[in-house]
C-alpha cells in the first residue's frame, strides 16, 4: 500500500481527491494537513466523507508529513506550495503539485504572471508536466509531477495534436472557455455569492490570465515554434464542468472530416480522450475522468471544442492518473 498525504485538505479539489483514492486498492490515505491551527475532523470540513475516513487534519511540519507518507498531493495555494514541497522531495517522498509552482519551466516567467519569486527555481524546468496524454513516459517514476490546470489541460488536448501535424496554423489562436464556479476555489469571494454569480456569465482576467503562459509553453513545444494564444476566461453559474472553444487558421486544405480523423489517430489508444462526431457539453463528462472533444472546419478556420469537469480531468482526476503512472499501476484504476 501506497500511503499518502494530501497538503491544504480543506477545498474542493481535495475532497474530489479523497473520494478517488478511498477507492484506489493500492493506497491508504494517512495524512491531511491544513494551515489552520484548528484540528478538525475530515467529516466537519467534507460532510460527504463522514463514516467513510476517519482522520483530523492537521498543521504538521514537512519532516513530519515525510515520515507518515510515500506519496503528497499538494493541494496549497500557488506560490506556498514550492517551499514545502522541496523539503518533502529532499526527505524522499514523491510529490504531485496541484498548484502552478512547477508548471513553468523559466522562473523569470513565473515572476512576471504570479508577481512572487519562485523559491525553488532550479526544480522547475526538469519538472514533468502532467498531462498523461502528451507525458506519458516521462511521468513513469518521477519523483515530482506539476498536475495542469483545468483550462491548459481542455485547451492543449483539443489544440497539440493540430499543431503537431500542421493542421492549425501556430499563431492567431483563439482561445474561448467557460468553467464553473468550483473553479474559483472554495474561500469566499464577493463576486461568487449566489446573488452575483447566479444568472451571470461573466468573463474575467482578459489578457492577463496566468494559465495563459502555461498553455503557449506546452503548445509551443508541439508545434516546433512559440505561440501566442489569445485565451479568455469565464465563470458560469454551475457549480463543476468547463467548455473550451478553440479557433485556428487551418494550414491546408482540412476538412472537418480530416480534422476528426487526425484528432481519432492521435488519440486512439487513450482511456480517457473521446473524440466525437456530436458538439460535446458539460454534462457527458461530469464527475468523470474524461475529455471529449470535436473539431469543425469553418470557412477557413479549424473549431475546436473540448469539455472536461474542472475538478476531475481538470484537476483531481488527473492526479490519480499521474499517480498510476508513477507508480506502475493501471493508468485507469480508481478513475472508471
Amino acid at each position: 500500500m501506497i500511503r499518502a498525504a494530501i497538503l491544504g485538505a480543506t477545498g474542493y479539489t481535495a475532497r474530489e481527491l479523497l473520494g478517488l483514492l478511498l477507492r484506489h486498492p493500492d493506497v491508504e490515505v494517512t495524512t491531511l494537513t491544513t494551515r489552520q491551527e484548528t484540528r478538525p475532523h475530515v467529516a466537519e470540513v467534507h460532510p460527504t466523507l463522514r463514516d467513510r475516513l476517519d482522520l483530523t487534519l492537521e498543521n504538521l511540519t514537512p519532516k513530519k508529513i515525510a515520515q507518515r507518507a510515500d506519496c503528497v498531493f499538494g493541494c496549497l495555494p500557488h506560490a506556498a506550495s514550492a517551499a514545502v514541497i522541496s523539503e518533502l522531495l529532499d526527505a524522499g517522498c514523491r510529490v504531485i503539485d496541484f498548484s502552478a509552482d512547477y508548471r513553468l519551466n523559466d522562473p523569470h516567467v513565473y515572476a512576471q504572471w504570479y508577481e512572487v519569486e519562485h523559491p525553488d527555481p532550479e526544480r522547475m524546468s526538469r519538472t514533468v508536466y502532467g498531462l498523461p496524454e502528451l507525458y506519458r513516459e516521462s511521468i513513469r517514476g518521477a519523483p515530482l509531477v506539476a498536475n495542469p490546470g483545468c483550462y491548459p489541460t481542455a485547451a492543449i488536448l483539443a489544440l497539440a495534436p493540430l499543431l503537431k501535424s500542421g493542421a492549425i496554423a501556430p499563431q492567431g489562436i483563439i482561445i474561448d472557455a467557460k468553467s464553473g464556479i468550483t473553479g474559483a476555489g472554495r474561500p469566499p469571494k464577493s463576486h461568487l455569492h449566489f446573488p452575483e454569480a447566479n444568472e451571470n456569465l461573466t468573463p474575467y482576467n482578459v489578457g492577463r490570465h496566468r494559465h495563459t503562459p502555461e498553455i503557449d509553453q506546452v503548445l509551443s513545444t508541439w508545434a516546433n515554434v512559440d505561440t501566442n494564444v489569445i485565451f479568455t476566461p469565464h465563470l458560469i453559474p454551475m457549480d463543476r464542468g468547463e467548455l473550451v472553444t478553440a479557433y485556428g487558421d487551418t494550414a491546408g486544405d482540412q476538412s472537418t472530416e480530416s480534422l476528426l480523423g487526425e484528432l481519432n489517430e492521435f488519440y486512439a489508444d487513450e482511456p480517457f480522450v473521446r473524440v466525437v462526431e456530436h458538439l460535446p457539453g458539460t454534462k457527458d463528462v461530469a464527475h468523470t475522468n474524461f475529455c471529449d472533444i470535436t473539431a469543425r472546419r469553418v470557412g477557413n478556420k479549424a473549431v475546436l471544442v473540448s469539455s472536461i469537469d474542472n475538478l476531475i480531468k481538470g484537476a483531481s482526476g488527473a492526479a490519480v492518473q499521474n499517480f498510476n503512472l508513477m507508480y506502475d499501476f493501471p493508468e485507469t484504476t480508481a478513475l472508471l
